[in-house]
């Protein structure tokens, strides 16, 4: 095989495996997307989602390293528009958050559940998981902490 009918099959190849059809992504409505509030905006911000959380911090207290802990912040869409997080990020990897990809309409409640691996730390640790969603301002942070004691050898 000459070198030109390498080099186009192996283009041919990279262009099939390059192009493959985005396949299980869940696609949201840009419009349930769209926040009208913007530092130049003269737009009524009365109908934008509006997180309430009954409490933006939780305490699990004292408890061994190698312990996982979870906790539901609860929330609800106080908002007139449809609540749309699109992103929930941890400080670390021993914090994974939880949350709906659907909407939560105007008056519904929500959870962001958040799951700690204390494996490997010890002493009062505090982590935070970012929300992103089409609130103002679009980002709330929650914080979790707990005091960690060593695990007996």
């Amino acid at each position: 095989m000459n070198t030109r009918a390498f080099i186009v099959i192996f283009l041919f190849i990279v262009f099939c495996i390059g192009c493959k059809p985005d396949s299980g992504n869940k696609k949201v409505d840009p419009e349930l997307i769209n926040n009208p509030v913007s530092a130049t905006s003269t737009e009524d911000t009365s109908k934008i989602p509006v997180f309430e959380f009954e409490t933006e911090n939780h305490e699990f207290g004292s408890i061994k390293e190698g312990d996982v802990v979870s906790f539901d912040f609860k929330f609800r869409n106080a908002g007139k528009a449809p609540l749309i997080i699109t992103q929930a990020s941890a400080s670390c990897g021993c914090t994974v958050p939880e949350y709906s990809k659907d909407p939560i309409a105007p008056a519904e409640n929500g959870f962001i559940k958040v799951t700690f691996n204390s494996e490997g730390k010890h002493g009062m640790t505090s982590k935070t998981v970012t929300l992103l969603a089409n609130t103002t301002p679009n980002t709330k942070v929650l914080t979790i902490s707990a005091d960690i004691t060593k695990k007996d050898n």
